[in-house]
């Protein structure tokens, strides 16, 4: 199985542009430093791949990933993304999905049924993109998944993580934990598997069996500690009570993550996350523990 990790910062990116904090600041003065929106691309087959939430980041996740690139010869418009799976329906996840408008043969979007629903009638994407090229949606359920297309046999299956719904659909679709999943993608041919979490509100019984066999976890990094929003100013509510597990602290993933016997990175980095300076202490600390934080860009093989 074959990841490229096309962004690691949560919404707004790294910087955002309407903040001045010292790791939007640091990123500004130091430009390697920049991170954008979380998601990740997983190929299925020879110059097949699917994306993992579509980004506002997207066309430029595209143009720095040369895997992603149509290819040269007669048919200029042939593209290897050949869909999207996504996690949830928050705006930072899904606005990307407006970039594929351009899309010649449509669109295959994958998608629990509320993040689905609020998609269509909250966003009105299908009924925004249906002048110009039509989307394809398959449920993603959990259990065994549904295969993705291509030669690879991968299979995407959907783990429960939130209730959480975005902003704009409160009030809208059922009660459901299946508002924000985390992915668990596996290969048929080698059972190779990964677990694919940018939000984690809840270490769950089934969250725990799927990080447990799970051969690379990358996870929710939000937050250093509970208490980041609240020291930094721009919340007044701890990180668990936005829905994100901090990684440090009593409520942290850290400790549970160094159990593990996969590969366990963080993704999803808040830009007032320590994290977001390669140079923080915060990184030894991780490493000590067994674990990483991931970078833009980085290829992971399984």
């Amino acid at each position: 199985m074959l990841l490229q990790v096309l962004g690691t910062a949560a919404g707004g990116g790294l910087p955002q542009w309407n903040c001045a904090c010292p790791g939007c600041a640091g990123a500004r003065a130091h430009p390697e430093r920049r991170r954008r929106h979380a998601a990740l691309a997983v190929r299925t087959g020879e110059g097949r791949w699917y994306l993992v939430n579509a980004t506002p980041d997207l066309g430029d996740q595209i143009e720095a990933t040369p895997a992603l690139h149509p290819g040269a010869g007669s048919d200029t418009r042939r593209t290897p993304v050949a869909g999207v799976v996504l996690t949830d329906a928050e705006l930072d996840h899904t606005l990307g999905l407006a970039r594929l408008r351009e899309a010649r043969d449509g669109v295959d979007v994958v998608a629990t049924p509320p993040v689905r629903d609020a998609v269509r009638e909250g966003l009105r994407l299908d009924v925004l993109l249906a002048p110009y090229t039509s989307v394809r949606w398959r449920d993603l359920p959990p259990g065994l998944g549904v295969p993705l297309d291509g030669s690879a046999g991968i299979h995407a299956a959907a783990v429960p993580v939130s209730a959480k719904r975005p902003r704009y659909a409160a009030g809208t679709g059922p009660d459901a934990d299946t508002w924000s999943v985390a992915l668990r993608l596996t290969e048929a041919a080698t059972g190779r598997t990964a677990l694919y979490a940018p939000a984690l509100a809840v270490w769950s019984e089934a969250f725990d069996e799927a990080a447990r066999t799970a051969d690379c976890v990358l996870v929710d990094g939000t937050f250093w500690d509970d208490d980041e929003p609240l020291r930094a100013g721009f919340s007044t509510r701890t990180a668990t009570a936005m829905g994100h597990l901090p990684i440090t602290g009593p409520t942290g993933t850290a400790h549970r993550l160094a159990r593990l016997p996969g590969r366990c990175l963080y993704t999803h980095l808040n830009n007032t996350n320590p994290l977001g300076d390669p140079h923080a202490e915060q990184h030894k600390i991780l490493t000590e523990w067994g674990l990483e934080a991931a970078t833009d860009g980085m290829v992971i093989e399984l």
